[in-house]
């Protein structure tokens, strides 16, 4: 080997060098070949190079200098030799990456036959089904009247549109030092999103309903045991940039009917909601304003709910079809149960509003909101999960409580029937995070929380007793580790609405994480959320990245016996969507030991590195600063030409 170093800089009296200081260590392979040898495959990188068209560096013997990796230039070298392959211990997806380089064709077909030995472009048995992407629609003319069906032939790029400043999700995604370039706040351009209008940006799905939206439109589909999937409704095509999207599949009684469908969708402070009558057409209720940008949205019954970390609330109401916004304190978090909406406050409060009431009050706008409970250190409640025992003829339900804070704290609150008046009671607290809380869930058997030091999850058992928490044992420490998620500077990865990373799943249920480690990938990990391990791996079926993906249960058959399902759902860069059978993912891991794996390994991690470049985020004063001298490690292919 031959090794060389230098370094510039110069040196300052009063401190540190003035300059970047680098430094180069080279190590050089040298490998002997013939002319003959390099150049029976036309049109390569080696006739290219011989033949005078790429400039070359020599050294002093004559051998010419090819910077690329000479582990993987071996087996190349062998192959050009012998026109046999030998790939030993060689990945082959890397080294028909480096055949692609040198443009060694009938290597790289070879190669290319073995990657595609285990990958099939109709998925794995996970793999359930893939929706298209769907047409552009019209543009949105008038108010009311809308056909779900109206299309316009072809694909229609959106118009020239003014900037949209884009809101926070809530809970907000505090202290992100560390995090791969998420911006303070997701500002987007739309000369950023017109390369990326056909993205799938959100997916939200309810009893046999899912909801698809993409920038300017959303889509509707239904599933049927007969027909399968099928496209129902298509919005207009908006003049803004959808944010925030909610689906209500089961509307009880009201003024709508019960076969109506609702959909709505938000974009900084403005509201669509549709009714979606049986045969796919679309009646616009009305567009709504928050007056401040919305961060949530969502349904509570047959209410549609609309959120701001300011302290606004919006409501609209199916019976009364009236809209009204209500101030309340600063919004960190929020949770619902049953008909109460639950609500956590920068004050360190917990409110709550019952849906219920609003038609009994409305004409004095109050939404009757009541304080619940209030942190003994008054930090800011910045995640809740409301948990209901099931309904006993004696007393009733038993409400539950866990919340994170800003300082790191998980508490849990308990409230009985029979203590009613009383209000909440302090159960359990842990002070096992040292980054504020940014999701939490507690369920029949688990308590899981997440901070913001790139998704420390710490989980714990739950005992039970007559189905209410029990301090006999009590909750005890069950694992801790990482959802590492990387998120995209320039949002062309999707948006934060639609790649939540969970956890997933019905209360009384195992839950799960979904993780998608880097932005541009093809590749989400579906890990166990009570202890982190790998469920399964799935990979979009034709190697476009994934923008947007969430689980969702559909109901089974009307057969005696038959059980609902579970689905991943994965939304990507094309505009498709596609599904994986989360249920037989369980059902497989039930009849053989789950591996000891949980997100990526090493390799994996560093193999999904490579398919972007991290960028430093701003860290606290306190945090120690990166280093002034930057260490450059390169293997060099000194290659020479045996001229006998």
């Amino acid at each position: 080997h031959m090794y060389k170093a230098e370094h510039c800089g110069e040196l300052s009296s009063k401190g540190p060098p003035l300059s970047v200081m680098i430094v180069w260590v080279c190590l050089f392979f040298r490998f002997s070949t013939s002319r003959q040898t390099l150049t029976w495959v036309p049109d390569s990188f080696f006739s290219s190079l011989l033949s005078g068209r790429i400039s070359t560096l020599k050294d002093e013997t004559g051998a010419i200098f090819i910077d690329r990796d000479p582990t993987l230039f071996a087996p190349i070298l062998n192959f050009m030799r012998t026109k046999e392959l030998y790939p030993r211990s060689i990945n082959v997806h890397m080294l028909m990456h480096e055949a692609e380089f040198y443009g060694i064709t009938p290597l790289v077909r070879k190669l290319q036959l073995c990657d595609e030995l285990d990958r099939s472009s109709c998925g794995n048995v996970l793999f359930n089904g893939y929706l298209p992407p769907p047409v552009y629609p019209a543009k949105r003319r008038n108010r009311h009247s809308v056909a779900g069906s109206q299309l316009i032939g072809g694909r229609v790029m959106p118009p020239e549109r003014a900037p949209v400043r884009r809101s926070n999700t809530m809970p907000p995604n505090l202290g992100n030092s560390g995090m791969l370039g998420r911006a303070s706040t997701e500002e987007r351009s739309f000369s950023g999103l017109e390369n990326n209008s056909g993205m799938v940006r959100i997916i939200c799905g309810h009893h046999n309903w899912i909801a698809v939206a993409y920038a300017q439109f959303v889509v509707c589909y239904r599933v049927k045991e007969s027909t399968g999937w099928q496209q129902v409704f298509t919005s207009p095509r908006l003049d803004w940039v959808i944010d925030r999207v909610a689906l209500n599949a089961k509307v009880m009684g009201g003024s709508l009917g019960d076969n109506d469908k609702m959909v709505a969708v938000a974009s900084v402070t403005e509201i669509i909601l549709w009714a979606i009558c049986p045969d796919g057409n679309g009646n616009e209720i009305g567009v709504f304003s928050l007056n401040v940008p919305v961060e949530a949205l969502f349904f509570v019954g047959n209410q549609l709910i609309a959120t701001s970390h300011t302290g606004k609330v919006g409501v609209w109401n199916a019976v009364t079809k009236h809209w009204q916004n209500q101030d309340v304190v600063p919004i960190s978090s929020y949770d619902t149960a049953g008909s109460f909406l639950i609500l956590g406050c920068n004050n360190g409060s917990i409110y709550y509003i019952d849906v219920q009431k609003f038609p009994l009050r409305m004409k004095d706008n109050d939404l009757l909101v009541t304080e619940l409970y209030r942190d003994p250190t008054e930090d800011a409640i910045t995640a809740l999960s409301v948990y209901l025992t099931p309904k006993t003829s004696d007393s009733g339900n038993w409400i539950e409580i866990a919340y994170g804070t800003s300082s790191g704290t998980v508490r849990v609150i308990v409230q009985h029937p029979e203590t009613v008046g009383s209000g909440p009671q302090l159960f359990q607290t842990f002070s096992v995070h040292r980054s504020p809380v940014t999701k939490i869930m507690l369920s029949e058997k688990h308590l899981i929380s997440v901070c913001a030091d790139n998704n420390h999850v710490r989980t714990w058992t739950v005992t039970r007793f007559r189905g209410m928490i029990s301090t006999q044992p009590g909750s005890t420490p069950l694992t801790s580790f990482k959802i590492l998620s990387l998120d995209d500077v320039d949002g062309h990865g999707g948006c934060s609405a639609g790649t939540e990373i969970g956890p997933y799943g019905e209360r009384d249920d195992q839950q799960v994480f979904i993780q998608r480690v880097v932005p541009d990938t093809d590749k989400l990990y579906v890990r166990l959320s009570s202890n982190g391990k790998r469920l399964c791996e799935v990979r979009s079926v034709d190697g476009t990245s994934i923008t947007a993906f969430m689980v969702h249960e559909c109901e089974g058959s009307s057969r005696i016996g038959s059980r609902p399902r579970r689905y991943l759902f994965s939304g990507h860069s094309n505009g498709s969507i596609q599904m994986w059978d989360l249920t037989t993912a369980m059902e497989i891991a039930g009849k053989v030991d789950i591996r000891a794996l949980g997100g990526p390994t090493e390799e994996e991690l560093l193999e999904l590195l490579d398919q972007c470049d991290l960028a430093l985020t701003r860290t606290p004063d306190s945090t120690p600063r990166a280093s002034t001298c930057r260490y450059t490690h390169t293997c060099t292919t000194l290659l020479w030409l045996d001229r006998s």
